[in-house]
């Protein structure tokens, strides 16, 4: 009797076909890009909630003072500052590094574009200077840490002692007042647009921008990679150390633009300025769900954390509250987005 050929009496898939569990992918650990996607949207919701709350408790306790037009611009006008600072910590943190310097450079930055003789280049002058200043301190930490092979928080803090004492030495103490009228009316109730700050008006510029390159652009994506496994992205063909470089010049290019809206806001440069900042753009990029190991965090998040924090300090100076209660305040807060994040962590393993 003659045999069938093979292929009749073969009625599964082809060789190299896989069948069962095997043929599906493994699931993603923490549940895939769209999980992600989701808890960061819950995240922003909750922060949006959050600030809601704020909000109600300063129309409660001090409606006439906190409700007031001008105080509501004074919010947004002070979170202008830190939160362009903000974007540029939050690149550096989710591409797995750290910027300890940011304040000194805003510092080192501004009193740099107010000497004498930056002046005598009028608005330009001081601009180009705050913003050179700030690209030049974030340069040196980039190519200390990326091709120095420096680990980050010794790096930025060699340049926040360093930008401090060269601010200090600068200034020899002293306040730079800033004599450039074309500077100073940027600061004035007429220069508003629609009612809103020009400052604010640059944050708003700064965001979209951050949130353009973290989530529509190549940079973005290799940013998460790096931050997320710097091996795994070596060997995918990305250039992590030329990454890292370019994340560390966006910080500063942050605070240069960050020391010149100081400088509009204040109206003078000091060795002073920018203090504590690198803690408050920390912390506000950790409560906007922003990891400090790297690989994760939303620009809008971390926006939102700015937020939070600038309303709660202008609640407790409304109610005449001493700042140590405040500082409490804001640990309480750290503390507690941290144990979220962990929490979101350990559910998105299961």
């Amino acid at each position: 009797m003659t045999q069938p050929a093979p292929s009749a009496q073969h009625h599964g898939p082809e060789k190299g076909t896989l069948t069962g569990p095997a043929a599906a992918p493994p699931p993603e650990k923490g549940g895939g890009p769209r999980a992600l996607g989701l808890r960061a949207d819950v995240r922003n919701l909750s922060l949006l909630g959050v600030l809601a709350v704020l909000v109600a408790v300063g129309g409660l306790t001090e409606p006439d003072a906190f409700l007031d037009t001008g105080n509501l611009q004074l919010i947004l006008t002070q979170s202008s500052v830190i939160g362009v600072v903000t974007v540029g910590m939050t690149l550096v943190i989710i591409g797995g590094g750290i910027d300890l310097s940011v304040g000194a450079m805003v510092a080192l930055a501004s009193v740099w574009a107010t000497t004498l003789a930056t002046q005598d280049f009028g608005f330009a002058g001081i601009l180009f200077t705050a913003v050179i200043v700030g690209l030049a301190a974030g340069l040196v930490n980039g190519v200390l840490i990326a091709y120095g092979r420096m680990v980050p928080f010794i790096a930025t803090l060699a340049m926040l002692a360093s930008a401090r004492g060269l601010a200090l030495q600068i200034t020899d103490g002293k306040t730079q007042i800033v004599t450039v009228q074309s500077v100073l009316d940027l600061g004035l109730p007429d220069s508003y647009v629609l009612g809103i700050p020009p400052l604010v008006l640059v944050f708003a510029a700064v965001t979209l921008a951050g949130w353009l390159i973290l989530n529509r652009t190549t940079f973005g994506r290799r940013t998460v990679a790096i931050g997320g496994n710097a091996e795994a992205a070596r060997l995918a063909g990305i250039d992590v150390r030329r990454q890292r470089l370019y994340l560390y010049l966006l910080s500063g290019l942050c605070c240069g633009i960050a020391a010149f809206m100081l400088i509009i806001l204040s109206g003078s440069g000091q060795n002073t300025n920018g203090n504590l900042y690198e803690l408050d753009a920390i912390a506000a990029a950790i409560i906007g769900g922003t990891l400090l190991s790297g690989g994760r965090g939303t620009i809008v998040g971390s926006v939102l954390g700015v937020l939070v924090f600038t309303t709660i300090t202008n609640i407790f100076a409304l109610n005449n509250l001493q700042s140590d209660v405040q500082q409490i305040a804001k640990g309480a807060i750290i503390v507690a987005a941290v144990l979220v994040q962990r929490r979101t962590l350990r559910g998105g393993e299961t």
